[in-house]
């Protein structure tokens, strides 16, 4: 495959760091929701729901429609959460990503290009690139800056159903430390300067973290 390379952000981006983002989020949505499916929680509070409706109408029929509205209704809400996620985004610091991110102090926002095209930006890569190193290099890019800003660490936030980051980690060498989603906000909290740099949203309960460093 094509080399690829990692530059900093262009005005000419916009709109396919904007779209590879809402994309790369939203293709979360279905393993969210199986997440949810598997948790015990969730498998009591269906078992319940079928059997009440079975002890009211005496119909399995009946029960079984109920429990299958209560799936169909759960995938619109587990979707809604990931779908606000990106509007919100979209919205917010994505909406002017040059102030954002290139004219804030100690911020920058850099893509990985192939031949010419976009292929990866916010630590958010394509489908069809994963698997070459992409995301990693990224990850490189933005701890190396952090220590030219003087920086002592990274905090990088990943949510629990992002499998294929959490499995790969991030390039070794790193002192990559787990970080459990309760004590995340304590982290970020303690951050003098130099101190953590946070990459990407966090969220206790929903996000996992790594701290990378001291370096």
């Amino acid at each position: 495959m094509a080399p690829y390379r990692i530059r900093q952000y262009e005005d000419s981006d916009y709109e396919v760091v904007r779209t590879m983002f809402g994309h790369g989020i939203k293709e979360h949505a279905p393993a969210g929701y199986i997440h949810m499916l598997k948790c015990l929680q969730t498998q009591l509070l269906f078992l319940g729901l079928f059997l009440a409706v079975l002890a009211a109408s005496g119909s399995l029929l009946v029960s079984l429609l109920a429990l299958l509205l209560t799936l169909i209704g759960g995938w619109f809400c587990i979707r809604s959460l990931w779908t606000d996620y990106v509007h919100q985004s979209l919205c917010s610091d994505l909406l002017d990503i040059r102030r954002t991110y290139l004219e804030a102090a100690d911020s920058c926002l850099w893509v990985a290009e192939v031949e010419g095209a976009v292929v990866g930006a916010h630590v958010s890569v394509r489908r069809e690139h994963r698997g070459r190193g992409i995301g990693r290099a990224l990850c490189r890019t933005v701890v190396r800056f952090t220590q030219e800003c003087g920086y002592s660490a990274v905090v990088l936030s990943t949510s629990m159903v992002q499998y294929s980051a959490l499995q790969h980690g991030l390039p070794e060498g790193l002192g990559e430390v787990p970080i459990p989603p309760r004590q995340l906000p304590a982290v970020l909290q303690a951050r003098p300067r130099p101190g953590a740099r946070l990459l990407g949203p966090s969220s206790a309960g929903r996000y996992n973290g790594r701290l990378v460093g001291p370096y």
